[in-house]
């Protein structure tokens, strides 16, 4: 089977590893302030806290924004779940934001026209996540432009996203999000095996999210209520969580992070040759958002099934069938039961529902090799009954 996504794990990885379960440190070491770093360099960021993983980067987040039981967190439906509970998480109420048929991020334009309906209802989100789908970023500059002026936080879940660019600058600067979020899940550009990171300009941020991760203990003297006792005195100031990364992991982060323009190269190799062979066939691919230039996570195709004499699910099965382990990203998280228990139902949201119809995501990781990925491309033409000589490598 060829799997949609999978981890690039090489010796380097393997000895930075070993050489931290050799040493006095394995979870709250040197190497987490050090991966911190890394990273905030790599994307141009002032501050970066490493954590257990994105949803948890997702839920800090949130909560160093203030959301609460009362506000709104708006989303895109097309992502992982976590976009969206980590609102509920804060008790806050989730709405959503359909998608451009085009790019297939949230619609800056829809959001517009929601925000000034709900600015009329006194209705106004207190949190937008804008998603950063397959590794290309939202609108993000439109959606700057109205958080300023509807007074929104704007967070990126940038987990698809490590090592993208928009505007001619990484993904996770702050130029235009208060917060992004990365992964770093072993599908994902690099990884930690599990892992996310919250990158953001702000001190304050900064502070309260290294805080929050670790049960809302301080042992800082100016952050506390009284005088320190001594030396081994801390003070638990509000309700934090254990969502700590460890020095294991942020070895193998720092690794991986030596790697990741060869990653990136090889995803981009893929992209395009993935757009070249599927030229002449009845599918869709993602279009560009202007400014971005996508990390390629995913590569996701959507058929145009009236073209075609299979269903949606047929074409599904059967790759699996031929040993293509293809996937699905995603279904549209308000129609999930949990979703629909809060009132959202099928039509909410027609651009989202209408990829979710037509959405396959195809085998892209950077040890995809030309031979593999032709497999792919003669699989889907054979479930599409067209001769596999129809497209040209």
């Amino acid at each position: 089977m060829i799997p949609y996504a999978r981890q690039s794990i090489d010796q380097a990885d393997i000895a930075a590893v070993v050489e931290v379960l050799q040493s006095d440190w394995l979870t709250q070491g040197p190497l987490i302030e050090h991966f911190e770093q890394a990273m905030a360099q790599r994307c141009g960021a002032t501050h970066a806290v490493a954590v257990c993983n994105a949803t948890a980067g997702l839920h800090l987040a949130c909560l160093g924004a203030g959301l609460g039981s009362g506000d709104w967190l708006w989303t895109s439906p097309i992502s992982f779940v976590a976009s969206a509970n980590c609102g509920r998480y804060c008790g806050a109420g989730v709405d959503f934001v359909d998608i451009d048929p085009h790019t297939w991020t949230i619609d800056a334009q829809a959001l517009a026209l929601k925000l000034e309906q709900a600015a009329r209802e006194g209705r106004l989100p207190k949190v937008v996540v804008a998603v950063a789908f397959a590794g290309q970023s939202a609108d993000m500059r439109s959606i700057a432009v109205l958080a300023r002026q509807y007074g929104f936080t704007l967070i990126e879940d940038a987990a698809h996203a490590v090592g993208a660019r928009y505007a001619g600058k990484p993904v996770g600067c702050g130029e235009y999000a208060d917060m992004t979020v990365f992964s770093f899940h072993p599908v994902k550009i690099i990884t930690t095996a599990e892992g996310g990171m919250v990158l953001t300009a702000r001190a304050d941020l900064a502070a309260r999210l290294r805080r929050l991760r670790s049960h809302g203990i301080s042992r800082d003297p100016g952050q506390m209520t009284e005088e320190s006792h001594g030396a081994w005195y801390y003070q638990q100031l509000e309700l934090g969580f254990n969502y700590r990364i460890t020095d294991l992991q942020a070895a193998l982060g720092l690794s991986q992070l030596t790697r990741l323009d060869a990653f990136l190269a090889r995803r981009r190799e893929l992209a395009a040759r993935y757009q070249r062979l599927l030229a002449h066939l009845p599918v869709s691919v993602q279009a560009p958002q202007q400014d971005a230039e996508s990390a390629w996570h995913l590569f996701v195709v959507r058929l145009e099934c009236d073209r075609i004499p299979r269903s949606h699910r047929e074409i599904f099965d059967g790759m699996r069938a031929a040993g293509v382990g293809v996937n699905l990203h995603y279904i549209p998280i308000h129609l999930q039961p949990y979703y629909r228990d809060l009132g959202f139902k099928q039509g909410d949201f027609p651009q989202a529902e209408s990829y979710y119809a037509q959405a396959l995501s195809l085998p892209m990781y950077p040890q995809l090799t030309d031979a593999q990925q032709d497999q792919v491309i003669a699989s889907l033409c054979g479930l599409l009954k067209l001769p596999v000589g129809c497209v040209n490598a």
